[in-house]
């Protein structure tokens, strides 16, 4: 709290002292502090460059449409709230700067010049909200089609299909989407020729096996070599934020799911630990140890699909058919817990859906014990392999300073040598009390990214076995009121338990209003679902800050000067997922 108060003096110092508006409680209990708008960036370059311990990292930047919700809080008036949410390493500290804004399509300062990453972010404020930024260089729709009409985040866009008029693509309409995708290179900035050559421009994408689905990336090419590229995102964007808004607090967990659909219950586990600490929600120890013991199963899941599609990307066949394999077996252990597979939607608000069922732990420790000599071999044929190294040694090689700059977290942060893992940095459902090492590279580059992830999947099995070793007694969910679905013991012996029971599971619980986010450590990154309650049945404003959408932003720097095979090794490396980027 000290530090806290020493840095709102240092801001009323440098800035003046009405810079600060208004200081706001969070159930997160992270420090938020409304500025004046004219003043957004001088304050942001003040914490990031200025202060002792700065805000380095830009972690996410969003916005909310304030104009329908009831319980402010005293909070300054506003039709528009934009959020920038920062993250000092040093300090292991995050602070969330918000500015007021009023009217109906408000303008605000662009960063950019103060954090690069922030072009992708006030672009999708713009496409989702309509909020303009002053400055920036090409602001344009960045999810959406640049013929919807409307931005889909303000409250008066529909949020169900049934609430619009049905669709229909007349040769009109489909003469304008097709004219959409077509790529002018002078709207970019881009020189279509220099002294000694004409540059070739060429979609990679969206259908291409290297892209791993619907992404379009085009390439300014100079001969064979890269010059240019420029992502085009959108293609698998469904609007989950909106469902998040729409939905109950309970029925929007098998939409997370669905986020980086090949993390399972780790979105899940985003989820509810933002969902719990708004609601003050305890979770007892055995549901710690299972959440836990289900997402580094998930952990290793998702490092195998990128580990056989990246051997895939580079050339060798075998790998994805044995690492799909392995994959098998630990949806051969979820499904005999939680009854599905790739997408259990199996945490609940308070603990997990039902206990462990007899004889997990032979399941479990029958593939504890049969996995580390896979990953020996994987090693063996594949990451050791003259041709691999090749094909990643030096290649999309970053610093610590610029991943930081542009938002990396996870294996690539760690890959540059620096040392954060939310889990130690920051332990949430228990994480402080296992032993598990963080493995980190040195030169950032795609076979350091690769080397992580194999043994991030060896340190998930020394967690996975203390889990086995160490499960508690007691019960798999809290008992607190606002827990979803609640338990039943009493359901049946009187009628009020009866109708909360029917009211909890149908309307869902009616969370305390405030606001909250706990960043964990995902398998590609960090990932944090920051929600905002009004007191209601669902969530106000549901925000999803996913790795892949920093780390795709990144792309072009360290694609330029490489060649085409080059940047497949670059994307591959990367482990992203569509609809972690897209949402």
């Amino acid at each position: 709290m000290s530090g806290d108060l020493s840095l709102i003096s240092g801001i009323k110092i440098r800035l003046g002292e009405s810079s600060v508006i208004a200081i706001q409680t969070t159930a997160d209990g992270t420090l938020t502090l409304w500025v004046k708008s004219d003043q957004i960036k001088e304050l942001l370059k003040y914490l990031k460059n200025e202060i002792i311990q700065p805000f380095r990292m830009l972690y996410d930047l969003t916005a909310i449409d304030e104009r329908r919700r009831l319980n402010r809080f005293n909070q300054p008036e506003s039709d528009f709230t934009v959020v920038y949410h920062l993250t000092s390493f040093d300090r292991n500290q995050d602070i969330r700067i918000k500015v007021a804004l009023k009217g109906e399509y408000p303008s605000i300062q662009s960063i950019i010049e103060i954090w690069p990453s922030a072009d992708w972010y006030e672009r999708e404020i713009f496409d989702m909200f309509g909020i303009k930024f002053d400055g920036h260089p090409n602001l344009r729709r960045i999810l959406m089609p640049k013929s919807w009409q409307g931005h889909p985040l303000r409250k008066e866009h529909p949020a169900r299909a049934t609430e619009m008029g049905p669709f229909v693509l007349d040769d009109q309409l489909r003469e304008i989407a097709d004219n959409d995708l077509k790529f002018n290179p002078e709207e970019w900035g881009l020189k279509t020729q220099n002294q000694d050559t004409d540059f070739m421009f060429l979609n990679l994408g969206p259908q291409h096996p290297g892209t791993h689905g619907l992404l379009r990336l085009i390439l300014q090419l100079d001969g064979e070599d890269i010059v240019e590229v420029i992502p085009d995102i959108g293609f698998h964007h469904r609007g989950a934020e909106k469902m998040g808004e729409r939905q109950s607090w309970h029925t929007f967990i098998p939409y997370t799911d669905r986020i980086d659909y090949l993390g399972g219950v780790i979105n899940n586990l985003a989820y509810v630990l933002s969902v719990e600490k708004l609601a003050g929600i305890e979770v007892p120890d055995r549901a710690n140890v299972i959440r836990i013991m289900m997402t580094e199963l998930f952990r290793i899941a998702s490092h195998l699909v990128w580990f056989g599609t990246y051997a895939q990307d580079l050339g060798q066949m075998s790998p994805v058919f044995f690492a799909f394999n392995d994959r098998e077996k630990i949806f051969d252990i979820v499904g005999a817990i939680t009854g599905g597979r790739m997408h259990p939607s199996w945490f609940r608000i308070g603990g997990v859906a039902h206990d462990l069922p007899d004889g997990w732990n032979k399941l479990v420790q029958d593939f504890v014990d049969y996995f580390p000599k896979r990953i020996k071999e994987f090693e063996k044929v594949t990451i050791r392999n003259r041709i691999f190294k090749e094909r990643t040694i030096g290649i999309g090689a970053y610093t610590s300073e610029e991943a930081i700059e542009w938002g990396v977290t996870g294996p690539g942060l760690r890959s540059t040598g620096f040392d954060w893992d939310y889990r130690k940095k920051r332990p949430y459902s228990g994480f402080e009390n296992f032993e598990f090492d963080i493995p980190l590279g040195k030169n950032g580059d795609c076979y350091d990214r690769s080397t992580i992830r194999m043994e991030e999947m060896r340190q998930s099995l020394r967690i996975i076995q203390q889990c086995i070793n160490n499960m508690p007694e007691g019960s798999y969910k809290s008992n607190h009121p606002l827990t979803t679905p609640p338990l039943k013991e009493r359901t049946m012996e009187d009628i009020e338990t009866l109708i909360t029971h029917f009211l909890g599971v149908t309307w869902g619980p009616v969370i305390p209003a405030g606001e909250a986010m706990v960043p964990i450590e995902a398998s590609k990154g960090s990932n944090g679902y920051y929600l905002i309650s009004d007191g209601d049945t669902s969530s106000y404003r549901s925000r999803i800050r996913t790795p892949s959408f920093p780390h795709m932003q990144m792309l072009p720097l360290i694609s330029k000067g490489y060649t085409i095979p080059d940047l497949l090794s670059i994307l591959g490396a990367m482990d992203f997922v569509l609809a972690d980027l897209d949402r």
